[in-house]
């Protein structure tokens, strides 16, 4: 993976963002966090998510092999989030805000106005597609305020050799949004990971999606240190 950043500098901002749930938001969020802490960063999860998914699944790891990020429950802050972030930015290398499901929440337009990074997670299929269009606006309108602010679509729970993931690269230019070329196949594996606390890296037999989410992590970081369009 590529080097984390210098500890002494401020944590960097990764907000995984959507207009609805089901796209894989809190399970990309979980598992880019756990790739940076397993590589030597100093994460923090901060879970702005009313459902408190990021909570609960960080709450059910083994004692013995406790989640490698820290977590902060941060929902409660409404659109006063980026505040609560910004006191979080020391000791830590990076923050990964797991958003709610909504673009038009005062959270996720909150988390954004500090964040360095926006991930949208999207399903390829034209109805969830569709209804994540209104990201795009949303953040838009949050680059007026934070210009540092870049955004990258990921393309969640893949089908190889579909009809549909042909049309795929059309339906995703809908959004207007840099795609990233990691792409996070539909696996079983993802859905244990979250039930036991874990991530698909833990697991036995996920060598395949645990190099997706390498695969996805390290160009994320390409895309922060300005190495990637």
């Amino acid at each position: 993976m590529s080097q984390a950043p210098d500890r002494s500098q401020p944590a960097t901002l990764i907000a995984f963002v959507n207009q609805k749930g089901g796209p894989g938001k809190t399970t990309l969020a979980m598992h880019v966090a756990s790739e940076l802490a397993r590589a030597g960063a100093g994460v923090l999860v901060a879970d702005a998510d009313p459902q408190a998914t990021a909570t609960r699944w960080a709450a059910a790891a083994p004692e013995d092999r406790p989640f490698p990020a820290a977590l902060a429950g941060l929902s409660h802050a409404g659109e006063k989030l980026h505040r609560e972030l910004m006191k979080h930015l020391n000791p830590y290398d990076f923050i990964v805000v797991d958003c709610p499901p909504s673009a038009e929440s005062n959270l996720t337009r909150s988390a954004l106005l500090v964040a360095e990074l926006a991930v949208v997670p999207v399903v390829p299929s034209p109805p969830d597609l569709w209804a994540g269009v209104a990201i795009s606006q949303v953040l838009t309108d949050v680059s007026v305020v934070n210009d540092r602010l870049k955004a990258r679509l990921v393309v969640n729970r893949y089908k190889a050799r579909t009809r549909l993931a042909a049309h795929t690269p059309d339906l995703l230019a809908q959004y207007g949004i840099p795609v990233l070329r990691a792409q996070i196949g539909e696996r079983e594996a993802f859905r244990h990971a979250a039930a036991t606390g874990v991530t698909v890296a833990d697991l036995p037999r996920a060598g395949q999606a645990a190099g997706e989410i390498t695969a996805l992590t390290e160009e994320l970081l390409l895309v922060l240190n300005g190495a990637s369009p």
